[in-house]
């Protein structure tokens, strides 16, 4: 395309700050809650009505006090899940302001790069292959240019464009170069209308879905327990009101209130940690594949290698020089020098042929060259620079040159160079003469073969994806520490026989060298049939492969198209930061479990022990405000797990819902044998009045259910591997507090001694390392099943 002349001229930034006034940000603007809204739907939520209805049934009882009491502690419960919202809100917002888009702009008579968000209308833009259309455009320019629409129209095929035709925001380039102006921003677009009109419903991730199945449970056990404990008390003459006071404040204590809570903390400052390591996530539902990938396939230029490209050698052939070589391959690179490889070809070359330009075809994965038809030394001329094997086919040699530049091509490639050949010809690409061949090398990362050796340790594979021929990719695969084969696709092969080697090679293949984005496709496809995959694509041509796997990954200067349909896309370059990606992951996934085995565990504790007393009392061992009381202190150390300390397993993470269930109904039995015990020995050994009892059990119940976190929170001897300080601070406050309250008797049927407060430490103290012990005997069985 020819620089633009007078159609349109594009804005001045004066002008274009005005418009912005005018027309706003170009992002879709979806209407967010007020506080009011938020405070509202915390105020109306199932927790909160239970509160509210726990409040009126103690007015109705004639407890004022206790009505007062449960409504602080119901504005409490609010405010604390509004400040935990706000803040998992502002770690969100701070991941989108890394996705910024640049688009190329025509302002103040140049064209700049500008953040895609401050484009107006009438700004003058510039799109190639794998662009984002960043707004409705009315196309100006174009040179082959051919749209994906799905996002718009629902179409999967390609649409071509031409002059005078509308490119709708959230489409992308597949091929070409355009030019137009923005016609329409943000919520005015045409998907930003049809956006407004169906908001998409987010799906609940697999994360998500687990938690609220344990919450389901544990619902489920506390209505069971509630309707038993309801029968025996009424048949003993119970009030009615007092007994669905009670009812109610167990309700509220064996449900986790904290559950939305906990789960979009754990969540949103794990993704805020990935972000941290230059890992954005575009799907939360992806952390449980990320977590459980084993199989890693990674493109070996920029991500195990430095992307950093240098010519180290240029060889001529007949009658030219290495000055000729230098000076022509400059003239084509000079066309593209954004591209890494041409960047490597001016650097070595500094006297760059001055050339009037024709026509030029840029490289891309397909055509793996860049073609250039100009006027140069006085004849229009065709000058191709590219991969040698390809640029050889459009050349007519000598037998000996040729059979000298095949030669020089085996030996530079076995010693690790990658090999571009330059031709000229003054008919087309067509019996081209070759000018000369440049040896170019890439070094790699410094950090390439620990983190492999690292990621083969903790259970993940890596696999190298390459289009250099076998000899280059065999010797990177081996200076990394890549064990296996290198497989070569047979291009004479059948599709069908390309699958049947892959269905039986690759599992034993360590680099997939010489392939072509179909090929890609098909590998990981293949893969994915039985492994946990995780592949990085950088063109327009890796989307298939990219999204076929269960995690696709853009890497750091991949096109818009891909990113936006990436599962992660990485702002840093090297295998480390995907490593960093996976692990991080797997820390999020034992957050979640060991809140889980802990919520589990500790509900069932609390139900089951005030059922079982109940029944044998026939009257609740708690009063509502101590039960009501118990559920609050329990939430706050809960809310800090979402910070924990937690060990990354040495294998691909997933929840083993068995052995949860075994762990927490372990955990909770040792729990209810130690309330029994309590029980037993307070009532008939020490003949303590029942008012003290309640008092022993509410702060029994606080103390253990938070030393129950030390253990339920590793898989080590909970003394070896303590919480994070978040979580020992929350749980010494809570305890700290507990304690203060049962000495001074507030809030409290009757007041505890120093004495007896000390008893009820060392007795929580003890039944904690019962259940360390139980969580110890059920490992050495665990292990003995193999």
């Amino acid at each position: 395309m020819q620089p633009v002349v007078v159609h349109p001229a594009g804005l001045s930034s004066a002008e274009a700050r005005k418009r912005l006034d005018s027309y706003g940000l170009n992002t879709i603007e979806v209407k967010k809650p007020t506080f009011f809204h938020k405070f509202l739907r915390q105020l109306i939520s199932p927790i909160s009505l239970m509160l509210l209805a726990a409040s009126l049934l103690s007015y109705l009882a004639g407890r004022a006090f206790d009505m007062s009491f449960i409504l602080v502690l119901l504005l409490l419960n609010v405010g604390i899940s509004l400040i935990q919202e706000a803040k998992a809100d502002r770690a969100l917002e701070l991941l989108k302001a890394k996705l910024k888009t640049t688009i190329k702009a025509y302002r103040d008579k140049e064209w700049q790069p500008i953040d895609s968000r401050l484009l107006v209308p009438d700004d003058l833009i510039e799109l190639s292959i794998g662009s984002i259309v960043p707004a409705d455009i009315k196309i100006i320019e174009t040179k082959n240019v051919s749209i994906n629409e799905a996002a718009v129209t629902g179409e999967s095929l390609p649409k071509d464009k031409n002059p005078g035709d509308t490119a709708y925001s959230g489409t992308f380039l597949l091929t070409g170069l355009l030019r137009g102006t923005v016609t329409a921003t943000g919520n005015r677009t045409e998907f930003g209308r049809t956006f407004l009109l169906a908001e998409k419903q987010t799906k609940k991730s697999l994360l998500e879905r687990d938690i609220l199945t344990v919450s389901s449970f544990l619902t489920r056990l506390s209505l069971i327990c509630v309707a038993l404990l309801t029968i025996v008390l009424l048949l003993n003459q119970a009030g009615f009101l007092d007994v669905l006071t009670l009812d109610l404040s167990l309700v509220i204590a064996g449900i986790p209130i904290s559950l939305p809570t906990v789960m979009t903390m754990i969540i949103s400052f794990g993704v805020l940690a990935l972000s941290k390591k230059k890992v954005i996530v575009r799907r939360l539902s992806s952390l449980q594949d990320l977590a459980n990938v084993d199989a890693l396939f990674t493109d070996k230029t920029g991500t195990l290698t430095r992307n950093k490209i240098e010519v180290e050698e240029c060889r001529p052939y007949g009658i030219f020089t290495k000055a000729d070589v230098l000076r022509y391959a400059g003239a084509v690179a000079g066309q593209h020098p954004e591209d890494v490889i041409n960047t490597a070809v001016l650097e070595a070359g500094r006297d760059r042929e001055k050339v009037t330009v024709k026509e030029f075809t840029p490289a891309d994965s397909d055509r793996k060259r860049g073609t250039l038809l100009a006027r140069i030394d006085g004849k229009e001329q065709t000058v191709t620079l590219g991969a040698s094997q390809v640029v050889m086919a459009f050349c007519r040699l000598p037998d000996a040159i040729a059979q000298q530049a095949e030669t020089d091509i085996a030996a530079a490639a076995a010693s690790g160079f990658r090999v571009l050949a330059l031709a000229i010809s003054e008919h087309g690409e067509q019996e081209m003469q070759l000018v000369g061949l440049l040896y170019l090398s890439d070094t790699l990362r410094s950090d390439s073969r620990a983190t492999i050796a690292y990621l083969a340790e903790n259970g993940i594979t890596v696999r190298m994806l390459t289009g250099d021929n076998r000899a280059i990719a065999s010797r990177v695969a081996a200076d990394i520490g890549l064990i296996g084969q290198t497989l070569v696709r047979d291009r004479s092969a059948s599709e069908a026989q390309w699958h049947a080697v892959l269905k039986k090679e690759w599992r034993q293949t360590a680099v997939f060298a010489e392939i072509l984005p179909a090929d890609k496709l098909a590998i990981v496809q293949e893969a994915a049939k039985s492994r946990t995959v995780a592949v990085t694509g950088d063109g327009i041509n890796d989307l298939p492969a990219v999204k076929s796997a269960q995690v696709g990954i853009a890497v750091q200067n991949a096109v818009e198209a891909l990113k936006e349909s990436a599962d992660l896309v990485l702002l840093g370059a090297g295998i480390g930061v995907i490593k960093d990606a996976i692990l991080e992951s797997r820390k999020i996934f034992a957050r979640v479990y060991t809140y889980s085995v802990y919520r589990i565990s500790e509900s069932f504790r609390l139900i089951i022990t005030i059922t079982v007393l109940g029944v044998l009392l026939r009257s609740y061992p708690l009063t509502p405000i101590q039960l009501i009381l118990l559920a609050l202190l329990n939430d706050i150390p809960i809310i800090s797990l979402a910070w924990n300390r937690v060990k990354v397993a040495a294998k691909p993470a997933s929840i083993d819902v068995k052995k949860r269930f075994v762990t927490s109904t372990l955990f909770g039995t040792v729990g209810v044998a130690n309330s029994l015990f309590l029980y037993l020995g307070a009532r008939y050994l020490l003949h303590l009045p029942l008012p003290v009892i309640e008092t022993m059990y509410f702060l029994k119940l606080t103390i253990g259910g938070h030393m129950l976190i030390y253990v339920a929170h590793t898989e080590e001897r909970w003394w070896r591997f303590l919480p994070s300080k978040e979580v020992i601070y929350a749980t010494f406050a809570t305890q700290a507090i507990a304690t203060l309250l049962a000495v001074t008797g507030l809030f409290m049927p009757a007041a505890l001694s120093w004495q007896l407060a000390v008893f009820i430490w060392i007795w929580a103290f003890f039944w904690m390392q019962v259940t360390e012990l139980s969580k110890y005997l059920q490992q050495r069985h665990a292990v003995s099943k193999g």
